[in-house]
């Protein structure tokens, strides 16, 4: 639609541009990590449609449906930010975490005990434990991650039609050689709790069950263990 011919019927225009919305929600999709949802995507894009509608002014020389695109990619975008799940404090948390075991299994060469992180990070093994809950929903790969700079925005590059997406990038054998060897590097505990989880897809009260801790305990030692893979995996994921 080129002009305000046809605006007037604004339930018909939102139809008519239905399928703009879930192209662009599947496209964005394609480039994005299996947790999120479409159909918020489409949600947070019809949004964008319906605010289209309500601002469009063909005496800018703009074609509805260029315009239309623009706010419904951008309703997108600004969904996704917002439901980032991983807090600034989680991230925080998890790099520390994820420095202080990558130090010391450097000048160890083994895997660092829990008594030995929490030295590592000047923290009594109570205070250390506080800090593994605070990492819940920590994730191997963040978008930030991803970044060339500190000023380059994750999801305006990685959105684009023309770039490789981050997740094909670290989806190559390299990659994938080296996660296998860090979970191979895990202690045991760690290592039986990651196959539970996300081979076997328990949840983490059933992991519990089978290792006779906590549901907070597997908890942390999932924070844990994220946290030593990220060590381990320091070329790539930092």
């Amino acid at each position: 639609m080129s002009s305000t011919e046809g605006l007037t019927d604004k339930d018909a225009v939102i139809r008519a541009h239905l399928p703009l919305v879930k192209r662009i929600a599947y496209h964005l999709m394609s480039r994005l990590p299996a947790s999120v949802e479409a159909d918020d995507l489409i949600q947070a894009g019809l949004i964008g449609l319906l605010d289209a509608v309500e601002r469009f002014d063909d005496s800018q020389g703009a074609h509805f449906e260029t315009y239309a695109t623009q706010r419904v990619r951008g309703a997108m975008l600004d969904e996704l930010r917002e439901s980032d799940w991983a807090s600034r404090t989680v991230r925080k948390a998890s790099r520390q975490i994820e420095s202080a075991i990558h130090a010391l299994q450097q000048r160890l060469q083994r895997p660092p005990t829990e008594q030995e992180i929490a030295g590592q990070l000047g923290l009594d093994i109570n205070d250390y434990f506080g800090l593994l809950n605070d990492t819940r929903g920590a994730q191997l790969v963040y978008y930030e991650d991803l970044h060339a700079s500190e000023n380059d925005d994750f999801l305006d590059r990685f959105v684009d039609e023309l770039a490789i997406g981050p997740f094909e990038m670290l989806s190559d054998h390299d990659f994938k050689k080296a996660l296998t060897q860090a979970v191979i590097e895990l202690p045991d505990r760690e290592k039986m709790l990651m196959g539970m989880y996300y081979e076997q897809e328990m949840n983490f009260k059933e992991i519990g069950a089978v290792l006779g801790v906590s549901e907070s305990r597997i908890c942390q030692l999932h924070g844990q263990a994220i946290a030593r893979l990220r060590g381990f995996l320091r070329d790539w994921v930092s």
